[in-house]
């Protein structure tokens, strides 16, 4: 895309155009007449995990259209401590999202971050700490195992490897639930984005389902469900509700990206590679020299500089 067709579309939404939609692997699964039926309005909370991407943004807007005021959770990845995976904007990003919808926004994180957990040497998984109508809680941190870490996550389904997601993200929402006496003996609805079309392993997902902090016993009295609206929709409307709404996406889109994810995220392409050695040279280069440092490459079998070099950085308006 052209810098100043780019510039252009920073106004109130112009069409998107191919380059930003998404570059993952498209999987055509999708079956609408199977999605379950929703009492919508028997909650008494709805929360949205919101990172500041467009499908957790649909998600939003979806719920406002039917008359629903959801609360933001965004889970911080670097633990308010120095940005070291995610985008510096995106906590920014996702507060002026919220309050220009007049929506609460809590956040939430680990001790320490993603960085924290990836440096971690004989010491136990830091707590979780998060924001709440009355102040800030925390949990865990406690009793867990001693351990090393010291290896960039894996690119696997499966959270034991991958375990970015958990620690920083899943772990961090049900502890935060869990641990609040405002969800005891209500029924909270748990909304998060994934979509179908995004892979062959989020088509799997559920779109209805208990939430992993669902605990209707006698001493928690916690009814939690977790539900996926746009799990069946396609990337062309979920950009179609941000334009109806006028939502100006996050700026990673802007710069070429079709997720916004961690800025180091380890499902990055090569050109996203590229591009963040690009225009992040000194947090590139931290990333490579910690897979010297820890024998252990973030891609199997390719270095981060050699994954780089195989790339082309997107077109990106400096501005």
């Amino acid at each position: 895309m052209d810098i100043a067709l780019r510039k252009e579309q920073f106004g109130l939404f112009a069409d998107l155009p191919i380059s930003m939609k998404s570059q993952e692997r498209k999987v055509d699964v999708i079956d609408i007449d199977k999605e379950p039926v929703i009492d919508l309005h028997s909650y008494d909370i709805y929360i949205v995990a919101f990172s500041g991407g467009k499908d957790g943004a649909a998600c939003v807007l979806h719920l406002l259209e039917q008359g629903i005021k959801p609360e933001l959770w965004h889970h911080d990845i670097d633990g308010r401590a120095e940005t070291f995976f995610d985008w510096p904007i995106t906590p920014g990003y996702c507060d002026a999202f919220a309050a220009a919808l007049g929506l609460d926004i809590y956040h939430s994180w680990r001790v320490g971050g993603l960085a924290g957990e990836l440096l971690k040497e004989n010491d136990r998984t830091k707590p979780v700490r998060f924001e709440t109508p009355d102040g800030v809680g925390q949990a865990g941190g406690l009793r867990g195992a001693i351990a090393t870490r010291r290896r960039f996550p894996a690119l696997a389904a499966d959270l034991r490897t991958r375990w970015c997601s958990s620690i920083a993200k899943i772990d961090v929402m049900a502890a935060a639930i869990a641990n609040q006496d405002r969800f005891k003996g209500k029924r909270t609805l748990v909304i998060t984005g994934e979509r179908a079309q995004e892979s062959s392993s989020r088509a799997r997902y559920a779109t209805f389902e208990p939430h992993r902090s669902h605990a209707p016993g006698k001493i928690a009295q916690r009814h939690v469900d977790h539900w996926r609206p746009v799990h069946s929709w396609t990337e062309d409307q979920v950009w179609e509700i941000m334009k109806r709404h006028s939502i100006e996406p996050h700026p990673c889109y802007h710069l070429g990206w079709g997720r916004a994810s961690c800025q180091t995220c380890i499902f990055g392409s090569k050109d996203q590679w590229a591009s963040i050695r690009a225009i992040s040279p000194e947090r590139f280069e931290t990333f490579a020299q910690l897979e010297i440092e820890f024998g252990h490459t973030l891609r199997n079998g390719t270095t981060l500089r050699e994954l780089a070099d195989a790339g082309t950085p997107y077109e990106m308006d400096p501005e």
